[in-house]
């Protein structure tokens, strides 16, 4: 990975056991997380129906679940700087745990309000679960962070494809359509309470110069000013607006283009694979083929998602065209994350990765939103448009980081040193 400064007198190959171990942890925590919002995601548009006195708010529950987040996460991060991370993935789970049982007893009450404040919990276990894969990274030497990132990300893998078949499996057990369901988010957010607090412990940042680790912390908008940051934000956000953007229109596309409902869903299904199983893989080719050319195929992936989808509207197409962007996606934010916790010494770490989270919520957010008023305005093939763009912009930022890093690594390292 080109890097924007040196690293520290650590071997480059040191990586502790209980890094390892954290790493693990943090994955079947990322795989019991996945599940929970994949069962909300499946459910949570027809419980909302159900639900809502007025037919118009049916998706205001699932909007809140990315509402909360936003309106949490850099909250989250300064909290577990105070707190240290195990005690806020902890009461982040234990939120999320309680807000399955907040949506249970309101759908077993028809209570439409008081079930959008349980999804709402959720969104604050989401707040807290984004930063599993940052938590892993920085306990590692840069060498490996894109790879301990994999890894975390794998566990999303499983979750995906189990996710929708434990909604459809749940939805019954209970006398209350759906109320089974939400009781296994209540479960898995448990479970991954008790899963960190019995497992995981504190690392403190490895790799880290002696210099910057006394140095006092600098103003936010300055570091996110580095060109290794714009690159990160590059890929975490535009990354994550373009894979939001799309996938949340593609399925009624699908239908729009004389698909099955069901075709919609097992299109969204692929793509989740898409978006979690090169997690395997990831890190490893990060560090053969290097980070700029896997942050570039991520965003090539991304616009071959554009170019497929607007070529033809078949099924097949669909298919493809979503399981690049999810590809695409992964590549990018794999990448853009190990950029991220490389961009900051460590007093900086809480309001950096919490402003970025931030930024990186509010626009995917935005994204979501306006994708289906664009669908239903300008059609599949203009929203695919939009994409590109941002696609150049992301590049743009991408390149700038990566000509800033080869005139560092050129600069001689006593006017590197004199100039930090």
């Amino acid at each position: 990975m080109n890097a924007i400064r040196p690293h520290s007198d650590v071997p480059p190959n040191a990586e502790g056991p209980s890094s390892r171990g954290n790493a693990t942890v943090l994955a079947i925590a990322q795989g019991l997380f996945t599940a929970s919002i994949a069962v909300d995601l499946t459910l949570t548009g027809l419980t909302g129906y159900q639900l809502a006195p007025d037919k118009s708010l049916a998706t205001l529950p699932f909007a809140m679940i990315t509402v909360a987040a936003a309106v949490v996460t850099l909250f989250a991060s300064l909290l577990m700087q105070r707190l240290g991370r195990r005690w806020g993935f902890i009461i982040g789970a234990v939120t999320g745990g309680m807000g399955g049982l907040v949506s249970v007893w309101a759908v077993i009450h028809g209570h439409f309000w008081l079930f959008c404040i349980g999804t709402a919990a959720v969104g604050v276990f989401q707040a807290f679960a984004q930063y599993y894969r940052l938590a892993a990274a920085d306990a590692v030497e840069e060498a490996h962070k894109a790879r301990v990132i994999s890894i975390v990300l794998t566990g999303g893998v499983i979750a995906a494809v189990l996710g929708p078949a434990l909604a459809a499996w749940s939805r019954d057990l209970m006398s209350t359509v759906f109320a089974g369901s939400y009781m296994v988010v209540a479960l898995l957010g448990f479970l991954s309470a008790l899963l960190i607090g019995v497992c995981y412990r504190d690392v403190e940042p490895t790799g880290v110069l002696k210099q910057d680790a006394e140095l006092p912390p600098r103003p936010v908008g300055v570091v996110l000013r580095q060109p290794i940051s714009l690159a990160a934000l590059a890929n975490n956000a535009i990354g994550g607006v373009v894979m939001m953007f799309t996938m949340t229109a593609a399925p009624l596309a699908a239908v729009a283009c004389h698909h099955t409902i069901d075709d919609g869903a097992n299109i969204i299904q692929w793509h989740l694979v898409g978006m979690y199983a090169p997690s395997f893989f990831a890190g490893r080719l990060i560090k053969r083929l290097g980070m700029p050319a896997v942050l570039f195929a991520g965003m090539g992936l991304s616009a071959l998602c554009g170019i497929v989808a607007m070529s033809s509207t078949t099924l097949s197409s669909f298919y493809v065209a979503l399981l690049c962007l999810g590809i695409g996606w992964n590549f990018m934010y794999v990448g853009g994350t190990a950029l991220l916790a490389s961009s900051h010494r460590p007093s900086e770490r809480a309001r950096v990765q919490g402003t970025a989270e931030l930024i990186r919520y509010v626009l995917t957010a935005l994204a979501t939103l306006g994708a289906g008023p664009v669908l239903e305005r300008y059609g599949w093939t203009s929203l695919n448009l939009v994409t590109f763009p941002l696609l150049a912009l992301a590049a743009a930022m991408t390149l700038l980081w990566v000509r800033a890093a080869r005139r560092a690594k050129a600069m001689p390292a006593n006017v590197l040193s004199s100039s930090r």
